[in-house]
């Protein structure tokens, strides 16, 4: 999808030495990320104010129960938007509430109650694909109903893998945290699809690296192919 059409694409994520992002399957990230430093917690926030959306998963919703909101730094709260097929959205999600306004996003096999009972919690609910969230489609809404121009994910593995898989990341940021938690099936940065080719991996150009209290903070460019259609 050309760059014109849909926002610029940041994903942010606090990550372990060996790459993970909770304990367990399962755990919430925000065990995690109470050893973040001060420091660190602040560029968070202040890089969702540098931005007019915000993007996680329903299963992140349904695990971490974030709000998603700008705290710790002035700024306004970043459109929040939640791609989930069937409208599976816990009733007391803190997204729901009258924070910030919040997008839902869902197929056309979500369930008419659900979509109804969202509308109901005052969020905006669109629809885009047919049995899963399109996500390139859900980009050009967001650019063209929302005018977003630049939007953050803090999804989890299954988010991230989507958003590269359709080649709609542009950058990467990463808050080195200094544990090793191993496990075979705990959720690291990208799940997915295993590849099957070197060809199939993502590129990176590594922009900038620095210390933020006493976390490392890298900073990365995606490099996709010149036929991905970027």
């Amino acid at each position: 999808m050309p760059q014109d059409d849909r926002p610029h694409v940041l994903m942010m994520s606090e990550i372990t030495v060996d790459g993970k992002l909770t304990l367990k399957r399962g755990a919430s990230s925000k065990i995690l990320m109470k050893y973040m430093a001060p420091e660190t917690e602040v560029l968070l926030h202040r890089t969702r104010a540098e931005c007019d959306a915000i993007m996680v998963g329903a299963n992140t919703i349904r695990i971490d129960n974030s709000f998603l909101t700008v705290r710790l730094v002035e700024g306004k709260n970043p459109l929040r938007v939640i791609p989930t097929s069937r409208g599976e959205i816990p009733p007391g999600a803190n997204i729901l509430g009258p924070d910030a306004r919040t997008l839902i996003v869902v197929s056309e096999a979500a369930p008419p109650e659900n979509i109804a009972r969202l509308r109901d919690a005052g969020v905006d609910v669109v629809v885009a694909g047919t049995s899963q969230v399109d996500l390139p489609r859900l980009m050009q809404i967001l650019k063209q109903d929302y005018g977003v121009d630049r939007m953050m994910i803090e999804g989890g593995p299954t988010l991230n893998w989507s958003m590269l898989h359709h080649h709609l990341v542009d950058e990467i940021r990463l808050i080195h945290l200094p544990f090793i938690v191993g496990g075979a099936d705990t959720p690291s940065l990208v799940g997915g699809m295993h590849i099957e080719t070197e060809e199939e991996m993502f590129r990176l150009s590594l922009k900038r690296y620095y210390m933020c209290g006493s976390n490392l903070v890298t900073e990365w460019e995606v490099l996709y192919r010149p036929d991905s259609g970027e």
